[in-house]
């Protein structure tokens, strides 16, 4: 009589062919062997996008904003090892949440921390829902993952001259995590100057050693670890890429100059007309030689509207609409030309890292807004790799926590 076979064969499809695969009963899944993680307000994933990369599995996620959830279902496939939950935090219970997770990410509204927005901390609106994701962390109890993330824009640092920065460590630290705290510029994988604030929290953190001095860690950020009153500690680290000095002109999109998204000749001119004596006596001189791309921003300058031309080879921050920032342009000089438009929405991809993001769904302004409200993938990838999953796997020793974790 036959008898049933421990071994389970199924077949998948890989390119155009198909290959049988023999599972057996008592092995793994390689996906299962990769850490869990949490993605508080995800946005449109390119945090996960890092952590992926690094060999994180990102099975849960949360935004309130449809059109981010669009786009984030655009670029990742549905499946049944992941959950989308869209809307508001604060209706999210610590039952809702995977069991074994070993990281939660948390990219939490910057609106009223940004240079951009009204800088009303962490009691504002948006960034006040950062006491949501902490109420999660404390309702999960022994639940809660060994490894949390806090990125932010560097505004936290000094937001209520730091006031808003000692009270977000603190509450890590009433649930038993030590604190970190990287400021860690996208500029160092993209030609986009994009400084942002990681607080790395560990319920086992490193020891300390003589290599834990960074740059990542500035001066202006040490009294953070002078502070006998906060529990922190500075893990050793590679030395991060330096800064890139060039390489926007590399990632433009090839737009013809017969395309109707340049800019006609009026409003061209109104550009010109706004710069003002040092911005034009700067585009003068780009206009001279080969060509060359540079960006643009419109800032309100004494109750008058001015574009502003970046001198070098290297985007501004891309921002969303909120706070009183603006879009980007794209400003062509060189032969003697100038011509302007706006920022593509697959440079603003580009730019973040993510150049093969899936804009097929999304309208321009929607991109613009879920990329100017996100952080780039590099720079998560690289704090991933190099920090988050040696500390995860135990690769980084550790020292005992003193502060007891509550509940």
């Amino acid at each position: 009589m036959p008898t049933s076979s421990p071994h389970l064969e199924r077949t998948a499809e890989v390119g155009e062919g198909a290959v049988t695969l023999t599972c057996m009963g008592d092995v793994t899944p390689i996906h299962a062997a990769r850490p869990k993680a949490l993605e508080f307000f995800a946005g449109i994933g390119l945090a996960r996008m890092g952590l992926e990369s690094a060999g994180f599995r990102v099975v849960w996620a949360n935004d309130y904003e449809p059109d981010k959830k669009a786009m984030y279902d655009a670029q990742f496939p549905e499946s049944t090892d992941h959950v989308f939950a869209l809307g508001d935090i604060a209706a999210v219970s610590a039952q809702d949440l995977p069991v074994g997770a070993s990281l939660a990410w948390a990219s939490s509204p910057c609106t009223d921390l940004s240079l951009a927005g009204g800088r009303a901390g962490l009691a504002g609106v948006q960034s006040g829902t950062f006491w949501h994701f902490i109420r999660l962390l404390r309702d999960l109890g022994e639940r809660r993952p060994e490894v949390v993330v806090l990125e932010n824009v560097v505004g936290l640092a000094t937001s209520h001259g730091g006031d808003d920065l000692t009270a977000a460590i603190r509450a890590f630290n009433g649930l038993g995590y030590s604190i970190d705290v990287l400021v860690i510029d996208a500029r160092r994988f993209v030609p986009q100057s994009r400084p942002r604030l990681f607080l790395v929290g560990s319920l086992n953190p490193p020891a300390e050693s003589d290599g834990c001095e960074s740059e990542l860690r500035p001066d202006w950020l040490q009294w953070v670890f002078s502070d006998s009153s906060l529990r922190t500690h500075r893990a050793t680290l590679p030395p991060p890429p330096p800064p890139k000095i060039d390489g926007l002109s590399d990632l433009v999109e090839e737009v013809p100059m017969g395309d109707s998204r340049w800019w006609d000749r009026d409003r061209t001119g109104a550009f010109v007309t706004s710069l003002s004596a040092m911005q034009r006596e700067r585009v003068s001189v780009l206009r001279q030689g080969e060509v060359k791309y540079r960006t643009a921003y419109r800032r309100t300058r004494r109750g008058v509207a001015v574009w502003e031309v970046r001198a070098d080879d290297i985007s501004g921050c891309l921002r969303t609409a909120r706070g009183g920032s603006s879009k980007q342009a794209v400003v062509r000089l060189g032969e003697g030309q100038l011509h302007v438009r706006w920022m593509t929405p697959r440079e603003y991809a580009r730019l973040m890292g993510a150049g093969q993001y899936d804009l097929s769904t999304a309208r321009t302004n929607q991109a613009l807004f879920g990329f100017g409200d996100a952080v780039a993938v590099p720079a998560v990838n690289w704090l991933a790799e190099h920090y988050l999953m040696p500390l995860v796997r135990g690769e980084m020793g550790s020292r005992q926590v003193e502060i007891a974790a509550n509940g």
